[in-house]
């Protein structure tokens, strides 16, 4: 074989392997809420926008700062030499030319809160990304978790579906012996096409749960998701007692957080305004110019004289209302955070408490309850109703298993939104 189809061979190869391996990652991605997790922090808009704003309010801090830049002004004085010759514009021909240059001077102390307040504004921005990063990734946890109890959901229906397959097999045999009614076997068939519709129904839903966390997570509607494959492991419970996490809810809680520094920002807007009531400067030197020389220089003070006290009082009013009113809002915001918190914990609680009772009674009952219907059905004690009664309560009680598992995760992603942090 001739060199370069050899290459060329190697080369669509080596691509059909990397083809095979970006297939396999994108495919991959759904099998776990972390992945999940992260590829929308990478790709989704809304974050993306909201990094972008933090960025922008972080670079207004250095020009909060800084001075205002100097001006420069020149000033041509007799322009006909006192009416000896035509008017020009030439600096060295005119009778004198004055140069200005000011610089504007805020009073001690304005710059340093202005550059603290826009610091606080960057504060808050980053808190606001945290915020809706805590949001969406309680939705993206929400909806996995939903996706996960469908997926459990549609492989229990298929483990009945193929029991009551089984069942209809018992039932035509002891039909075509004499020992059951036709009714046995129709009841059978019936109770698949059942649960045959039940799948076309979790297929539906699925369908809709997947659309809903590709947007959340960034990705084109038509690219697949893979099948959740677990569920996170639960805290322990000692670790999520109420007073533990009430401080870390006020101490890392997005909104909160950006509350305080809202407050911080109004209390140094409050000062800045206050130090209204002191004149800002300006400074300047200016040369003058005889011909071609200078010959002349002048220092110039300029005094913003703080005459309006009817305004600036309006001003130092409006300030404090400001302030209060974002001390009042952090209140709202912690009662309500604290509120949240004891509610999922209680709703947590109840989840792990449920989950316990179904895993170490309800469903080992319901199987005890199924094998002792099958064995009296078989030998002609019980009826197939009774049968399939016992085979809807052990179906009930591995979903109710799931569900249990389902709502603490929902519960635990609420938790974790409101403390700021995953637990």
């Amino acid at each position: 074989m001739p060199m370069r189809n050899r290459l060329s061979l190697g080369v669509v190869m080596v691509s059909l392997a990397l083809s095979s391996m970006v297939y396999a990652q994108e495919v991959k991605l759904g099998s776990s809420v972390e992945g999940l997790l992260q590829a929308a922090w990478e790709r989704n808009p809304e974050i993306a926008s909201m990094r972008f704003d933090a960025d922008a309010a972080a670079e207004r801090v250095v020009p909060a700062g800084a001075l205002p830049d100097p001006k420069f002004s020149m000033e041509l004085r007799d322009l006909t030499r006192m009416g000896e010759r035509n008017p020009t514009l030439l600096p060295g021909r005119v009778g004198s030319t004055r140069y200005l240059l000011t610089q504007e001077l805020p009073w001690f102390g304005k710059r340093g809160l202005k550059r603290e307040s826009a610091q606080l504004q960057a504060e808050a921005a980053r808190g606001r990304v945290a915020g809706t990063w805590s949001e969406l990734a309680t939705k993206i946890k929400t909806t996995y978790a939903q996706l996960y109890y469908l997926d459990q959901n549609e492989r229990l229906t298929r483990e009945i579906l193929d029991l009551i397959n089984r069942l209809e097999k018992v039932a035509q045999v002891r039909y075509a012996g004499g020992l059951a009614a036709q009714q046995d076997v129709i009841r059978a068939q019936l109770e698949q096409t059942t649960m045959r519709n039940e799948l076309i129904a979790l297929e539906a839903e699925r369908s809709q749960l997947q659309a809903k966390l590709k947007a959340l997570v960034g990705r084109p509607a038509s690219e697949m998701l893979a099948t959740p494959e677990s569920i996170r492991t639960l805290p322990a419970p000692e670790t999520m007692r109420f007073d533990v996490l009430e401080q870390r809810a006020r101490s890392s809680n997005p909104l909160l957080r950006t509350e305080e520094s809202q407050i911080q920002a109004a209390e140094k807007n409050r000062e800045l305004t206050y130090k209204n009531r002191y004149p800002d400067f300006a400074v300047g030197v200016s040369p003058i110019q005889y011909g071609k020389s200078i010959r002349e220089w002048e220092l110039m003070v300029e005094v913003i004289i703080p005459l309006q006290q009817d305004t600036r009082r309006a001003q130092e009013q409006e300030a404090q209302a400001m302030l209060d009113a974002a001390r009042s809002r952090r209140e709202a915001a912690t009662n309500q955070v604290l509120a949240d918190l004891y509610e999922n914990l209680a709703g947590l609680d109840a989840a792990r408490r449920t989950l316990a009772l179904t895993t170490d009674s309800l469903l080992p009952q319901s199987e005890l309850t199924f094998r002792s219907a099958l064995a009296g059905y078989e030998s002609g004690k019980v009826d197939f109703a009774t049968l399939l009664d016992a085979q809807r309560q052990i179906r009930q009680a591995k979903l109710n298993q799931v569900k249990a598992g389902v709502a603490a995760q929902i519960r635990l992603a609420d938790i974790e939104r409101i403390v700021g942090e995953d637990l």
